[in-house]
């Protein structure tokens, strides 16, 4: 006899959904196509809670992919974002909330200017634009496992060697627009050293996630951002980092307060998305203010957008960041940090190779064994056990916990994770842990 499906309504959505989009879904991964299943459709959502349109609750370990620092509605960045409302959605022209977001941004992070656009992907697009056309070179370097948005010139996959020119990662992406990249093994500093030897006085800008996220949480090995940023230099290359997912998430400065602070560095542009968009579209791409003067209207490099710095947006990005204290970051700290250790106690007892890593707060668990050594890069990552980690993600979902439908994608936690929302993810974590387990006995 058929099982009852779980969630008859998001069922009847998805279904529909299917008749009129690509797969059901906006983005690809919340199809649960890596997870197998039926994609939640959520109705609504307050603080660590989301609830589908069955009327089932879960923890959200997602965070809208990381935007949601202070948890779903909060009450002072509806009340910001109600008043902006009143007063008109969009302009088409200058206005104060973009000035004042702008300010917030250049104080927290390693950046004197900053342009507004309205994706992550934009903006990296943007700064690799401007990249190439302050130093009049084409080549972009970047890593595999690292993801800067859908931009034909970085969906490219790494070949053969340490450095190769790349091929297109997608149909669609014709091999011109390709050629110019390299592909790069992550936290691998030879890689690096070699390609800017042979390709040295071609090389535009070097691109990196901070801290990389898109293929679960891989940290920079200690030094490894600072050596990216003298390596460019020594070049005369730009060092890009990538803050989309990191930039005011990791820490208060993001990934660079991780590193960069402490070592007495900048990347000369950084792109940011997601917080500082307070759950809005907005992103941006900033830096040295003799890189970003090369911007139109200042300069002949061109980029605009009719969206760029939309008031709503801009409101709720100020607004959240300056609910972004650092009595938020000591909570969330405490969340994940709490949640992180009692994933692993889960795992261990139930016999499941596994390694937490972390950026900040950020973190995943891959299903890899630990006698590897940590995940260092994609190729390790790439061994992540997915049939195990589909197994633990449907019994945390039962248990009211919704992590990310994917193994290679980061957890967030928010302000809003409270001891309640904490504990129902740590008591659901022993079950899931035997799932996984039970998973891997069967193959």
């Amino acid at each position: 006899m058929t099982p009852p499906e779980p969630a008859p309504e998001s069922a009847a959505l998805f279904a529909r959904a299917r008749a009129v989009t690509p797969g059901g879904v906006n983005s690809p991964v919340r199809a649960f196509n890596a997870v197998g299943g039926t994609p939640r459709f959520i109705r609504s959502a307050a603080g660590a809670w989301l609830t589908d349109v069955d009327g089932h609750e879960y923890v959200d370990l997602i965070c809208s992919w990381g935007p949601m620092l202070l948890g779903h509605a909060h009450p002072e960045v509806q009340a910001a974002v109600s008043a902006a409302v009143s007063r008109g959605t969009s302009y088409g022209t200058p206005t104060e909330p973009e000035v004042l977001l702008a300010e917030e941004i250049v104080d927290r992070a390693p950046v004197e200017r900053v342009r507004f656009v309205s994706s992550g992907t934009e903006a990296t697009m943007s700064a690799i634009r401007l990249a190439r056309g302050f130093t009049g070179r084409d080549v972009v370097v970047k890593f595999a496992g690292c993801y800067h948005g859908h931009v034909d010139s970085l969906l490219a996959s790494a070949g053969s060697g340490l450095a190769t020119f790349a091929t297109p990662g997608t149909p669609g992406v014709p091999a011109s627009s390709t050629e110019l990249t390299l592909v790069l093994p992550y936290n691998d500093r030879a890689a690096v050293e070699q390609v800017f030897a042979e390709h040295g006085d071609r090389i535009a800008c070097l691109v990196t996630e901070a801290a990389p996220g898109n293929m679960g949480v891989v940290p920079p090995e200690p030094g490894f951002n600072r050596f990216l940023a003298e390596t460019c230099t020594r070049h005369g290359a730009l060092f890009v980092s990538d803050e989309v997912m990191t930039g005011f998430r990791a820490t208060r400065q993001g990934q660079w307060g991780l590193d960069g602070a402490v070592e007495g560095w900048r990347p000369d542009l950084v792109t940011f998305g997601k917080v500082m968009g307070g759950g809005f579209p907005a992103a941006a791409f900033g830096g040295r203010a003799d890189v970003m003067a090369r911007l139109s209207p200042e300069g002949p490099v061109y980029q605009a957008g009719t969206l760029s710095g939309n008031p709503i947006a801009t409101t709720a990005g100020l607004t959240t960041l300056r609910l972004a204290t650092d009595e938020v970051y000591a909570h969330i700290g405490w969340a994940a940090d709490t949640i992180k250790a009692a994933a692993a106690e889960a795992l261990t007892a139930a016999g499941v190779p596994h390694v937490v890593q972390s950026a900040g707060t950020m973190f995943s668990v891959f299903f890899t064994d630990p006698a590897d050594g940590p995940v260092r890069d994609f190729a390790a990552a790439s061994r992540t056990d997915a049939v195990a980690y589909a197994a633990f993600f449907h019994a945390m979902l039962d248990r009211q916990v919704y992590l990310p439908p994917s193994a290679y994608e980061a957890w967030f936690l928010s302000s809003a994770h409270d001891e309640r929302a904490v504990q129902t993810v740590l008591d659901a974590l022993p079950h899931a842990a035997a799932a996984a387990a039970a998973s891997q006995g069967t193959r």
